[in-house]
């Protein structure tokens, strides 16, 4: 089968599609014929190998790809055999960006005949983690929250949510094309974070105060949205680092300030609670209360392209790799 990995950590570049020995399922694993494969965020910094802190022990040659929508065509030991022929979204430990994935069975659901598969991938990954951080925010009808990179898989759901809680809901991204489109997804106010007094603008169209910063950026971003919080109650959900540098902040200014710093990992949940958030967003997205938007559709060859535009930030909502 054709699967896209990379041998060494570096630019885009270093992505290229081989061929290689198709994969079995072991127990408790789906085969799925891939015919969609989402692109996450966490998939371009591992490829820069800006993660490997994290990650010290990762194979090389490595298959990036860790959620994929498809056809179920094999199943291991103590998986339902009635499975194959399904149609379902999964998310993998590796090896997305291929024709064919294993999948553990207990991370499959089957994908609603409402979603392409686009659709139903931004739902399952971004679309779960969005639903996942206004829980952890408490979010409400009288905050005022900020939404950082606003357009992207994850920040198109939130502004979306925020709007719908009852929240006024300040959008920062960059450019006059992603502006308008946080300001068409609900933000009341869009702001240009490539402006140097960006958290400026954002306390002064807060006239309250930030109660709430949907934090994914890290480095000195961080820092000045957690500047705008209000003392007392602000809360601070931590569900990203897209900079690659941590998020700065002083442990004693939360204290000072009596304000909360949350963090959302989706791998740090257990299964049953991940589970209800995908279902959950599917939820929402079959009732029109969430909708993905699908930045680029790419052909496997295509993958280093895909993650150069992510890097360089011209893309918006979800991208997809398509076998």
């Amino acid at each position: 089968m054709q699967a896209v990995r990379f041998h060494e950590y570096g630019p885009p570049e270093v992505l290229r599609v081989e061929e290689i020995a198709d994969p079995r399922p072991g127990p408790g694993e789906m085969l799925v014929r891939v015919t969609a494969a989402g692109i996450g965020f966490a998939d371009v910094q591992i490829r820069a190998g800006l993660m490997r802190d994290a990650l010290p022990d990762l194979p090389l040659p490595f298959a990036p790809g860790f959620e994929v929508a498809g056809t179920v065509v094999g199943v291991g030991h103590g998986v339902d055999p009635e499975a194959v022929g399904r149609h379902v979204v999964g998310a993998t430990s590796h090896g997305g960006y291929a024709e064919l994935a294993v999948v553990p069975a207990a991370s499959v659901l089957r994908r609603p005949e409402a979603f392409d598969d686009p659709t139903a991938l931004a739902l399952f990954g971004q679309g779960s983690t969005a639903v996942g951080v206004v829980a952890a925010a408490g979010l409400g009808p009288a905050d005022t929250v900020l939404v950082e990179a606003a357009t992207s898989g994850v920040g198109s759901l939130l502004v979306q949510l925020a709007a719908r809680a009852g929240a006024l809901v300040i959008a920062t991204a960059r450019g006059a094309r992603k502006l308008a489109l946080a300001r068409e997804l609900g933000a009341d106010v869009a702001i240009d974070h490539d402006t140097p007094d960006w958290h400026r603008r954002v306390g002064e169209a807060a006239d309250s105060g930030v109660s709430v910063v949907f934090e994914c950026l890290g480095g000195v971003a961080s820092r000045a949205a957690f500047d705008l919080l209000t003392p007392g109650h602000g809360r601070m959900v931590i569900y990203g680092t897209t900079s690659g540098q941590p998020p700065r902040l002083d442990p004693l200014a939360v204290h000072h300030r009596g304000v909360s710093v949350i963090g959302f990992a989706s791998p740090a949940l257990p299964a049953h609670r991940l589970t209800q958030l995908r279902k959950q967003a599917f939820t929402l997205g079959g009732g029109d209360a969430l909708r993905p938007i699908i930045g680029s559709v790419l052909p496997l060859s295509q993958a280093a392209a895909a993650h150069r535009n992510a890097e360089d930030r011209t893309t918006v909502g979800k991208s997809i790799l398509v076998p």
